[in-house]
Order: C-alpha cells, then sequence, then structure tokens
C-alpha cells in the first residue's frame, strides 16, 4: 500500500491559505487593514499565528495575495486579445469576461475603496504589470487606428466595467446578475458612441 500523506497534507494547505484569505478579506472589509491583526486573522480560520506565518510572511503579503487574482485576470483577459476579432461581437465578448472577472472578486473590490493606501502599498510592485495589462486592453478596444475620441472611450468604458470590482462597497443590494448586465451595457454603449460636434 503506497503511502499518501503527502498529497493530503498540499491539500489540506491549499485549503488553509485559501481559509486564510478568506478570512481576511471578510476582516479586512470590516475592520479595515491597519486595524486587524494576524491574530485575529488566525483565529477565524482556527490556526495558530505560527501557521498562518507559514503560509504567509507578513499581513503586507496577504493583502498582496488577496489582490494579485484582479492582476491575473487581466492578464489573462489580454493574452487573448490577438485571437478575439475586432467587431461588435468581439468587442462585447471581451467587455464580458474582463467584468465577470471582477465580479468575482467583488469582497476584495470593498478593500479597494476602504483601504486604497494599504492597496496601493501593496500592489506598488505590481503597478507596471497593471498599467502594461490595461494599456493593453484600451489599445484593443479603441481599435486599429484610433482617433482620440475612439481613445477617450475605450478609457470611460473600462472605467464603466472597474465599476464591478467595487460595486459589492458602493451599491451593496446589486446582485452580480444586474451588476454585469447594466455595466455591459453602458460600456458597450460608450464604445459604439457617435461623437458630434
Amino acid at each position: 500500500m503506497a503511502f499518501r500523506a503527502a498529497p493530503d497534507i498540499a491539500v489540506a494547505g491549499r485549503d488553509t491559505k485559501i481559509a486564510i484569505r478568506d478570512a481576511a478579506v471578510r476582516l479586512f472589509a470590516a475592520k479595515g487593514f491597519e486595524q486587524t491583526s494576524l491574530r485575529e486573522v488566525a483565529d477565524a480560520v482556527g490556526i495558530t499565528k505560527a501557521s498562518l506565518y507559514y503560509h504567509y510572511a507578513s499581513k503586507l503579503d496577504l493583502l498582496l495575495a488577496i489582490m494579485e487574482p484582479v492582476v491575473d485576470h487581466m492578464r489573462a483577459v489580454t493574452a487573448d486579445l490577438e485571437r478575439v476579432p475586432h467587431d461588435a461581437e468581439g468587442i462585447r465578448r471581451v467587455l464580458r469576461t474582463y467584468l465577470r472577472g471582477l465580479l468575482e472578486h467583488r469582497d476584495a473590490g470593498v478593500l479597494v475603496m476602504r483601504d486604497t493606501v494599504a492597496i496601493v502599498n501593496a500592489m506598488a510592485s505590481r503597478y507596471p504589470d497593471m498599467m502594461g495589462e490595461s494599456r493593453t486592453l484600451r489599445q484593443w478596444l479603441a481599435g486599429p487606428n484610433p482617433t482620440a475620441a475612439d481613445q477617450l472611450r475605450a478609457c470611460t468604458a473600462l472605467e464603466v466595467i472597474g465599476v464591478a470590482l467595487v460595486s459589492k462597497e458602493l451599491v451593496p443590494d446589486a446582485d452580480d446578475a444586474l451588476v454585469e448586465s447594466l455595466l455591459l451595457d453602458a460600456a458597450t454603449r460608450v464604445l459604439t458612441a457617435c461623437v458630434t460636434a
């Protein structure tokens, strides 16, 4: 009979790491990043503080782990852009994919609104990556040979979609379906608006 402890430990470790992140999101959102101790996070998960440090070396590392999936999602969206036709259907598909990923991280979005300084500090090393991915997405949305108006519409559409991330803080009663429907339609309209002098 083969010894199977290692896979079980790996699964338990991954589950613990997720549980720590989930507890931290709840506590940071409720109390604030600075006001929440790692002891409180460990207690919420039912582990020792030493066990928490095994998974996350610091509170800032934990915050980075909470926000990192948002950056990873943007990278995933931009990685596939070359294969998407730049037509009405393709644009809507890209916007929907980006929006749905942000909706998955609405809890983290609460932190963006409540603890902006902590988020900026945690994400400082990732800022160039985030800006590069954002630029790639804006340029694709603006289309080939974009005018200044096309570029502004692309920027505006992304700002509209970005509301999805912070929507839980801004409009807590709005469910994912409502947020997706309204923001997707609004961003699409922005991109297809005719400019009149």
